[in-house]
């Protein structure tokens, strides 16, 4: 078994590409560093993250694949699932080394399932997209925490600029601890040094002291609004917890007492 150790980044995973074919040797496994090594194994390899090496592995994928293809390589990524790494560093590989384009061929067991994968990351960003709900702060500046399953925040930072270009705001993942913050001009990924003095961050919830002034009333209206049209006799609570999953609602107003 031949095991390759890299630092969990998927620059990290295309610099391995790189040095894979530079080698000739393949991993049967991909670790970061600290990972409990397996008792039998032939070799371990340290990949060195280096831009110019995965640079040189996207251009050629380039060639390869096509743009929306591409694009399902980095949201699978995104999906922080266990074994993503060896998935992708496998599809490809076999992208590289099939003379025509592999991204089709579903009966390809790795293919098939990382279609699967784009598909549960897809789902993750909807739902950021229609289960987000801000909070005035009292600077003018509109909070909303999240806690995706995968990490679906960067897919959907260009829909909440576009669709808030006028209003300051910050779109924090409270599971990764770092969000994205827009001024009206640029948007910035940022994380806070200290979080035990920020209870938003802890609760993702604003404290009453830090609401705009008129955030509270928006808040009773809104619950007042969504219960006004909840028609009683056609509750179907399953039905419910399917199109808005429970582990959502801490986030979201309507739920909150």
């Amino acid at each position: 078994m031949n095991i390759f150790i890299y630092d969990k980044t998927f620059e990290g995973l295309l610099t391995a590409v790189f040095d894979a074919y530079n080698r000739k040797t393949f991993p049967d496994l991909l670790l970061s560093a600290g990972d409990a090594l397996p008792l039998f194994y032939e070799e371990s390899f340290t990949v060195i993250t280096d831009e110019e090496k995965a640079g040189r592995v996207w251009r050629g994928l380039q060639k390869k694949l096509s743009s929306s293809a591409l694009s399902s390589l980095t949201w699978c990524w995104l999906s922080e699932l266990p074994e993503v790494g060896m998935l992708l560093f496998r599809y490809i590989r076999k992208a590289i080394d099939s003379p025509r384009s592999i991204e089709t061929n579903f009966s390809d067991p790795d293919v098939l399932e990382l279609s699967r994968i784009w598909k549960r990351v897809d789902w993750e960003r909807l739902r950021m997209v229609q289960f987000v709900r801000f909070q005035k702060a009292a600077d003018g500046t509109f909070f909303a925490a999240f806690e995706p399953q995968h990490n679906a925040l960067p897919l959907v930072v260009n829909h909440f600029k576009d669709r808030f270009a006028d209003q300051k705001w910050l779109i924090y993942d409270m599971k990764r601890r770092y969000g994205y913050y827009y001024d009206l001009q640029t948007v910035e990924e940022v994380t806070f040094d200290d979080e035990s003095s920020t209870s938003h961050l802890i609760t993702g919830m604003l404290d009453e002291t830090l609401m705009d002034k008129d955030e509270k009333l928006f808040q009773r209206l809104w619950k007042t609004y969504f219960k006004s049209i909840t028609i009683k006799e056609r509750l179907n609570p399953r039905k419910h917890k399917q199109d808005m999953p429970v582990r959502y609602w801490k986030y979201i107003t309507e739920k909150q007492k």
